[in-house]
């Protein structure tokens, strides 16, 4: 199958190793664990801003080396058109940035990486004809036994774009999401924080109108508060990922480079707030197949507006929010692949 790369001129290299990635078939390799105990579950198709913050790096990783995950592919998303202490904003940085993982790994021979729609929706009618929305549309309307999650640990500008184009995907996939502020019955705000605004959601609130106002896509939302919940300290990483081959070096390079560039203020603990996508898809019970050990709500779907970004909304569709994580599971999952991967 294959995709054509939104991939600007001058950077030709990226653009044929994409371009060459995109017409492999998709399918993840057995890294780490004998196929013959266990096969993959579920699709997912995986959507961050990969050159922002380095917690969709770790994200990334952990969900490559999950094996009952079939990953179909790897979208690199925009966040602020300022960037992120220094580094670009655009989806061609974040396309880069993951395919730099692959390399590291060296499993870009492996997977599609696609580079997302470079700027947020304009409205809410009109969609985009791009390699992105090709991807989810085909992939969610392809007649298969195992459900298909596009993961988003950014805005959801690809996914709005894929829905306007086509509708009818709406009922062939479950978004995954980090992002939204508290539910005010379920937690406050941080000390500080505007409760009217939240990062990821703010990156495209056209998008999230599409998604929340006007389509009718199964949502499983993780929002600040629970997505803050995934704090792991500086000690942790340094002695089980720093440490644990080129893979961990990399992703601990990756942190140690924003640490540095916020003048060493972010503290000695480090939200890794893209992880709970790994969980909720790949950590599934045997039986009755779900993400048991995380607690959620079902809650009506909020009313996305620029005034109110996430207000109440009585008549809005159910969906799941999250407000309690697994870390144990979720963390020593990731701790301990990345030292079978590197040991293999």
């Amino acid at each position: 199958m294959k995709y054509t790369m939104e991939i600007p001129k001058p950077n030709l290299l990226l653009s044929i190793i994409l371009f060459f990635n995109g017409i492999l078939i998709f399918g993840q390799s057995k890294f780490i664990i004998n196929d013959s105990v266990m096969e993959p579950r579920v699709r997912v198709i995986i959507d961050n801003d990969f050159g922002g913050d380095p917690d969709g790096l770790f994200q990334l990783a952990h969900h490559l080396l999950s094996p009952t995950v079939e990953i179909k592919g790897i979208i690199g998303s925009i966040q602020y058109g300022n960037g992120f202490y220094g580094h670009p904003g655009n989806a061609q940085y974040s396309a880069e940035k993951a395919l730099e993982l692959l390399q590291i790994m060296k499993l870009d021979k492996e997977f599609v990486v696609l580079e997302g729609i470079n700027h947020p929706l304009k409205d809410t009618i009109n969609s985009n004809s791009n390699s992105t929305a090709t991807l989810i549309i085909e992939e969610a309307l392809k007649d298969s036994v195992k459900p298909l999650y596009i993961v988003c640990g950014a805005g959801l500008t690809n996914l709005a774009n894929a829905y306007l184009k086509e509708p009818k995907i709406a009922d062939k996939l479950i978004l995954v999401w980090i992002g939204g502020t508290e539910y005010e019955e379920i937690a406050s705000p941080p000390p500080g924080a505007n409760k009217k605004w939240e990062y990821n959601s703010g990156i495209d609130i056209n998008a999230c109108k599409v998604i929340f106002n006007q389509s009718e896509i199964p949502i499983w939302q993780i929002p600040r508060d629970a997505y803050r919940q995934a704090l792991v300290s500086y000690a942790e990483l340094a002695t089980k990922v720093k440490t644990v081959g080129k893979t961990g070096k990399y992703l601990m390079d990756c942190l140690d480079d924003l640490l540095k560039r916020s003048n060493r203020s972010l503290g000695e603990a480090y939200v890794l707030g893209d992880s709970p996508l790994v969980m909720l898809t790949a950590l599934q019970s045997s039986w009755e197949r779900d993400p048991s050990s995380s607690k959620y709500l079902i809650k009506n779907a909020p009313k996305v507006s620029e005034e109110n970004l996430f207000a109440p909304n009585k008549y809005g569709r159910e969906i799941r929010v999250y407000y309690d994580l697994d870390n144990r599971l979720m963390f020593e999952d990731f701790f301990a692949k990345l030292a079978l991967f590197e040991n293999n």
